[in-house]
């Protein structure tokens, strides 16, 4: 699924809340790092992200990567943070309603 500008719009509103909840440090990308985006977005659905200073990669680096393993969508990147959405099928919490031009 592909986010509009608008969604990512409203979407980046709601992660200038929020407070980083993963790290990617200088061992990089791990199955653990992984395995607690994934909870993460099934929990939350938009997570942020950091990357230490200390870390090989980018912070867009780490998102790209991310999104590839846990099936996420990159919202933004700026400086060492980073943000993404997955949606649950299960369970939704963030309404991305498309807005309708009549």
């Amino acid at each position: 699924m592909a986010l509009t500008s608008k969604q990512r719009a409203m979407l980046r509103g709601l992660a200038s809340k929020e407070n980083v909840i993963v790290t990617v440090g200088k061992g990089g990308i791990t199955e653990n790092t992984v395995s607690e985006m994934n909870n993460a977005l099934k929990a939350r659905e938009l997570v942020k992200g950091r990357v230490l200073e200390t870390s090989l990669l980018s912070a867009r680096e780490a998102s790209e990567t991310l999104c590839e393993l846990c099936s996420a969508e990159a919202v933004q990147v700026i400086g060492n943070v980073f943000v993404l959405f997955r949606r649950n099928p299960q369970n939704p919490k963030i309404d991305l309603k498309k807005e309708r031009k009549i």
